[in-house]
This record gives C-alpha cells, structure tokens and sequence, in this order.
C-alpha cells in the first residue's frame, strides 16, 4: 500500500464519521490523534524516523497502530514494562482489528525468563535443593500450571507471585538453556512464541528483549525477532538510559548463584565422585557473597576506583572471586566429557571469567562502576556515550522508526533525546512532532509551589515537606500520590505521615507489597496515601476519583556522583560545554513530566501537584521547567490549594451518593482514557 494510499485510509477510518467511530462504543475523534496518524504514515513511506511526543489522552496507542495494520508490513511495537506489553496485546490490538476487520496475525513475545522450562522445572523437581518447604510446594504449583497452560507465560499462573524466587528454578536463562538437544524442544513454550512471532505480521515485545536481541545478532547468534518494515517504541523516553546498558556488559551476584545452582546440580547427577568440583563450586559461592561483604552494607553506586579506595577488602575479594572463577572453570572442564550440561557450564564459567578481566580493564570509552543493593551486586561496564552504537542500530537496515512517549521534549526541543541516542545522520530522515493533551488543565488542574519551603538539603526541607503534605491530604481527604526523589526521602516521609495522619488514614509505602497490590489497594481503600520513590514516577495509571493529590518532594535532580552521569559530566565539560544544560536539566524535565503526569488521566480528573522546591521560582532554569509541564492554573497559596482539594473531595461524595442511588456511570471514552 503506497503512503497516499495509507494516508486516505486513516482519513477514512479515523475521521470524524470514520469507521473507528461507528466501530468502537464511546470512540471520541480526536484531531491531535489523527495528525499523529498521518505523521506514522509517512514515517512509513519514507523509512524515517519520527520523534513524537503525544500528550495524556491523546490516544497514541492507536494513532501508531492503525497505520502499522492499515500499512499491511510487518511491525515490531516495543513498549517500556510488560504490563503496557499485555494491555498492548489483550486490549488495543483485537478492539482495532476488529474494528478494521481486518486479519492482522499478532503476537506477544516476552523475555525468556516469563515462560516456564519444562527440562529445568523437571529436574529441579526431582534433584532441586530448596531452603524452604514453602519453595518447593510453590514449585508444584507451577508444574500443575505447566500441564494446562498454553502460552507457559508465567504472568497468568495466578498461583505464584511473579516475582517469587521459585520461578528461577522453573525458567531457562540464556546460559543454561539446552536448545534443540533438550527433550522437550517441541512443546517449549519459549520456542512456541518465538515461532508465532516469526509467522506474525504485528509483534509485541519489550524494550528489554529489544535489545537483548540486538545484543545476540552483534554477537553472531541468530535473532529472536524477525525482520520487519517498522519499529514502533512506546515509552520512548527510556531509551537512552536502556541503550546504554544494553550496549554494555555487566556480571551479576544473580548471574554467579544461578552459575553456583546449576553447576551444585549438575554435579551430583553427573559427577557425584568428583570432590574437587564440589570443592570448587563452593569456593566459588563463598567468593561471591565476600564480594558482598566487602562493601558497605548500604545501597551504594562507586566508580571502580572509589571502591578500590573506600572499601579495603574490595580489591582482594574482586581478586579471590576472579581467581575462583578460573578455579571453578577449570574443575568443570575436567568432567565435562560426563554430561553435555557440564560442557554448557564450562562455556558459562568462561564467560564469567571475561566479564570480571574485562572489569578491570582501563579504557576511555567505557564507565566500571559496582551497584550493591540489599545483599545483591553487580559490577558494570557501561558505554559513556550510547549514541553512535544506536544511530548504527538505525543506519543498519531500510525500516522505518516511531518513537513516541508523553515525554520526550524539553520546552519544546527533541534537542537532547537526539543527542542522546546518536539522531543527526543527515542520511537518515527524522521528522518530530508534538501533539498536546486535550485535556482542559487549566480548568482540571492546579500547581502549586508553596512560598517559604526550604531549599532542598536545608535540614529543614523534609519536615517542611511532611508537614504541607499532611495539610494537603487532610483537605483532600487521602486519595494522595506523594513521589519522592530518594529511597531515605520515601522511607522518612512514610514514617512521618503515618504518624501525623493516624488510623483515620491509610499510608501505603513503596517496598511493602507488589507495586500492582499497593495500586489496587490505594484504589480501592477510602482516604489512602501511597508514598513511593522511582517505580511510582511513571508507568502508574489511576484515573478518576481515587487520585487527587500528587506532591513531588523536590526535583529530580539525579546526584552528581552517579557513576555514569559523572562520567558523562566530565566528557562534557572538557569538551566546553555545559553537562547541567545538556544533560541534568534535560533529565530532570523529563522526569518532572513523568511525575506530573499521574495527576491528570481523564478528562473529569481535577487535583493538585504541588512541588515542595523553591527553585522552581527561584533559579532561573525553573521557566524551563515551568514550559515544559501541562498548562495547569499555578499558585503559591496553600490555602487556595486546599479550598480546591476540598471542593474535589465534596463533588466526588456527592457523585458517590448519587451513584450508590443507581445514578448511571459514565461510558469509556477511547479517545482518552480509554486507549493511551
């Protein structure tokens, strides 16, 4: 289908009196949403790229997928968390198709961790040491799971949390998966979706095993995906940060105790009379908690060389761990003529050996820097610059390229997304668009930053934070996000607000439960606060009355000596330039939108952001900041915040009353809430 072809059919279809309309109950013609359409179609024609930023509630779920199924090419759409992924492929996907009628093959295709292996679920079931009785019963529920289900996707084993450790005995990781010489090749559920994703026209993944799977094609294996006409991202601001941890390499403590796992029960199905195996294999877990240990207990990100100097055991354990590593490989190889899974442990032990050489390697290029957190780390070894590995990604192949997010641009310029991930290759066409929400923010919506906060820092700033939000929340009786910039910051603010609040409020505190059992509580418990630090900034959608308060602790700065940012700081300034302008700011707008944006879902939404930092008004970059938000009505009136949070909180008891009455509730408009 040519582009003017394509460009009459979304006329025909998205149009005022278009099918979509007449197809889809409660479907609202949006104009931003249509222009956007028109802008992926030619994005299509001319295998560019487009950068577009489509506000909440401009529908750009459909604005992107209607030309890739009306274009009849085959398209990936790469979504930032797997739960847009499943909303994706369980919702947006048949409501369109069947709208359009047209049939489009579709698949869903995640990590390969989300699908069960029926080799490791088997033999850990027989020969698996669990710590607990509680594993080992949750183990069994998963092989029941595995007789019934089809896709083998873990998400719908309702039985097992997703995130329980049991799964990691009932999933394959890419180190030790057996491939074609597994037994139970033809029934895998992985090998399942990889084909079905072959043989579709439209699939659906994550950015994750996006680039996994770039990462196996640099490296010579063959891809996962299959080649396409168009790549869609949603959620596309992610894409710098996730780019260049992609393009690096990294080695877990995860990824040593699966090596010490796999390895403990191997040996004692192939090699039982080999002591030195087991000798080693211990060593080698031994080295890795030491590693641990080494460090400050705290959750801590050092360049390399600070933990050299700060932590005085570091160095050595770094050497124990490296030597026992060889140790371990060369134990392994000395057995592993007794069974292929040694020979496959072999090559892992290998490469943890290079990814702890390459560790210590000098090199300009490239960031090594140790992450520990709770009793995990993981050493990294992180590109300064994604952008040229990426700009290549692009250059590569005659495809066409959507990447689209409700934040993308900084007052109105892409400037610093196209830096970021290498966009000036004059040979390549990109385009940029940016359609406004429809909302009404100015009649929704109020901002406030208080007069008289404390700079953030001051020992009084959090006290001064803690005792508005407490005034905040009583007016608007609960229904309150409050986001903050810092896991202390959360943790202290949490304390405090349960304390000031009493039972007449419930806090829920990030860390205390799954994020989507925190949301579904927060929803469904009268006068709730949920206090939360980076997982609640974004992805986090509570339309409607449950949600009328967000207050920001202060901007989201992120520290200066975050290994990676200082090290791209540092690029800068000898280079001339300004690292806050060109990479601080930039960040922390994009951020701020994020968190901003839980506010306002739907257009009968109204409520309050407050933002408790007085360099909003105070420092000159705060009116880049102030552009980039919604065009909300601004105070520094407490007192006015709180007369609207209370007219909020009276509307909404007068619409339950009438609801509870039989009052009918409202329809689903797609255009906005609806599809996002």
């Amino acid at each position: 289908m040519d582009g003017e072809t394509l460009e009459a059919r979304i006329e025909e279809e998205l149009g005022p009196g278009g099918r979509l309309a007449a197809a889809i109950p409660g479907f609202v013609h949006r104009p931003q949403q249509h222009e956007m359409a028109l802008a992926v179609a030619r994005a299509i024609e001319e295998k560019g790229v487009l950068l577009a930023e489509a506000g909440t509630g401009t529908g750009k779920t459909f604005a992107y997928l209607l030309p890739a199924l009306l274009s009849g090419r085959k398209v990936i759409v790469s979504t930032g968390t797997k739960t847009l992924q499943d909303q994706l492929f369980h919702r947006d996907l048949p409501r369109l198709k069947a709208a359009l009628k047209i049939p489009v093959r579709t698949a869903l295709l995640k990590g390969r961790q989300n699908y069960v292996c029926l080799y490791h679920l088997e033999r850990n079931l027989a020969h698996g040491r669990f710590t607990t009785a509680e594993d080992a019963a949750l183990l069994r529920l998963i092989a029941r799971f595995a007789q019934h289900t089809v896709s083998g996707d873990k998400a719908e084993c309702a039985a097992v949390p997703e995130a329980s450790f049991v799964w990691t005995f009932a999933t394959s990781s890419r180190d030790n998966c057996l491939g074609q010489d597994c037994p139970h090749w033809q029934e895998c559920f992985l090998m399942k979706a990889r084909r079905a994703a072959q043989e579709a026209e439209c699939v659906v993944v994550n950015h994750h095993l996006f680039f996994s799977d770039l990462v196996l094609r640099d490296e010579g294996v063959g891809g996962l995906l299959p080649e396409v006409d168009l790549v869609v991202f949603d959620e596309a601001h992610q894409l710098p940060e996730l780019a260049a941890v992609f393009f690096g390499e990294s080695l877990s403590s995860a990824q040593c105790f699966e090596l010490v796992r796999d390895a403990r029960v191997e040996a004692l199905v192939a090699a039982p009379d080999f002591r030195p195996l087991r000798d080693a294999i211990d060593a080698f877990d031994k080295a890795v908690k030491d590693l641990r240990l080494s460090l400050p207990a705290e959750t801590l990100r050092w360049p390399r060389q600070q933990a050299l100097e700060q932590a005085a055991g570091f160095e050595s354990a770094l050497q124990t761990l490296t030597a026992s590593a060889g140790v371990l490989r060369e134990a392994l190889a000395s057995q592993q003529e007794r069974s292929e899974d040694l020979q496959r442990l072999v090559t892992r032990a290998e490469a943890v050996e290079r990814l702890l050489a390459q560790w210590g390697e000098e090199g300009a290029c490239f960031v090594r820097w140790v992450e520990a957190v709770g009793t995990r780390f993981t050493l990294h070894r992180t590109p300064i610059e994604a952008g040229p590995a990426f700009s290549r990604l692009l250059s590569a192949g005659k495809r066409a390229w959507v990447m689209t997010s409700a934040t993308l641009a900084v007052a109105g310029s892409f400037a610093h997304f196209r830096r970021d991930l290498g966009l000036f290759d004059e040979e390549l066409p990109v385009r940029e668009g940016i359609w406004a929400s429809p909302f009404d923010y100015r009649r929704q919506a109020l901002l406030l930053v208080p007069h008289g906060m404390p700079e953030p820092g001051s020992p009084q700033h959090l006290p001064a934070v803690e005792e508005l939000a407490e005034r905040l929340i009583r007016a608007a009786e609960g229904r309150a996000f409050v986001l903050c910039t810092s896991l202390k910051a959360m943790q202290r603010l949490g304390e405090g607000l349960r304390a000031r609040l009493g039972a007449e409020y419930t806090v829920l505190v990030q860390g205390e439960g799954p994020r989507h059992a925190l949301l579904e509580r927060f929803r469904t418990t009268p006068r709730a606060v949920l206090v939360g630090s980076q997982s609640f900034w974004e992805g986090v959608d509570v339309a409607g009355e449950a949600l009328s308060l967000v207050v920001i602790d202060k901007l989201p700065f992120a520290p200066p000596d975050d290994p990676v940012l200082a090290a791209r700081m540092e690029r800068l300034r000898k280079e001339g330039q300004s690292p806050f302008a060109l990479l601080q700011l930039p960040q922390a707008t994009i951020q701020l939108k994020q968190g901003a944006g839980r506010l306002i879902r739907s257009e009968s939404d109204r409520g309050v952001l407050c933002i408790c930092d007085p360099r909003m008004v105070t420092r000159v970059y705060g009116k880049i900041l102030w552009s980039s938000l919604p065009p909300m009505r601004r105070t520094r009136d407490v007192r006015r915040a709180e007369e609207f949070l209370g007219t909020i909180a009276t509307t909404a008891a007068q619409e339950n009353a009438a609801s509870s009455q039989g009052a009918d509730a409202p329809s689903e408009d797609i255009g906005s809430r609806g599809e996002t």
